[in-house]
C-alpha cells in the first residue's frame, strides 16, 4: 500500500475525483490538444504520488511519437506492438504492469521505473495516442488507477479539439 498525501488506498476515489475536477478546470476555455496535454501531464506528475514520469505519446505516421510530458528525457519513437505503450495501442486497451522487468519487450527509458500504466487516447473509434505513467515503486498501479486514468483521458479528449 502506498500513501496518497498521508492517506490510504481507500482515498483513491477522492484523489481521482479531485484530479477530474482539476483537469476540467485546466481545460476550461482552452481547446488546443497540445496545450491541454501539457497541463494534464504536469497535473498528474505533481498530484499523483510515486510517479517518476507522466506524459503522452501521440500517433504520427503509424508510430507513437513523444508528446508533452514531465520527468526525465524519454524515448522519442515507439512502434505499435512494442513496449507497454505500443502494446496498449495494438490491443486497444489500457495496460497495467506491476513489474516492468517481467513485461516482455519493455522499453526502459528510465532505469528507475518499476511499474507502468498506459491508457489509450481515443478520438471517436481511432486511437490517437496514449497516456503513460511510470513509477519507481513496484506494483504502484492497480485497477482503480486504470479506471481513474481512463476517466481523465476521456476528459482530456472531450475537452480538446481533435488532432490529425
Amino acid at each position: 500500500m502506498f500513501a496518497l498525501d498521508n492517506k490510504t488506498d481507500a482515498d483513491k476515489p477522492s484523489l481521482y475525483a479531485d484530479l477530474a475536477a482539476e483537469l476540467g478546470g485546466l481545460l476550461s476555455g482552452e481547446r488546443d490538444f497540445i496545450a491541454n496535454a501539457a497541463n494534464a501531464a504536469s497535473l498528474l506528475f505533481h498530484r499523483m504520488p510515486d510517479l517518476n514520469w507522466a506524459g503522452f505519446y501521440l500517433m504520427r505516421g503509424g508510430e507513437l511519437v513523444l508528446g508533452p510530458f514531465h520527468g526525465k528525457p524519454a524515448c522519442v519513437r515507439i512502434a505499435v506492438g512494442k513496449g507497454v505503450c505500443g502494446t496498449a495501442v495494438e490491443h486497444g486497451e489500457s495496460v497495467v504492469v506491476p513489474d516492468v522487468h517481467a513485461f516482455p519487450g519493455h522499453i526502459a527509458c528510465d532505469a528507475a521505473s518499476r511499474s507502468e500504466l498506459v491508457v489509450p487516447l481515443r478520438s471517436g473509434s481511432r486511437i490517437v495516442g496514449v497516456l503513460d505513467l511510470d513509477s519507481p515503486v513496484p506494483g504502484r498501479f492497480d485497477e482503480e488507477d486504470r479506471r481513474g486514468c481512463e476517466k481523465l483521458a476521456t476528459i482530456l479528449m472531450t475537452g480538446s479539439d481533435a488532432f490529425a
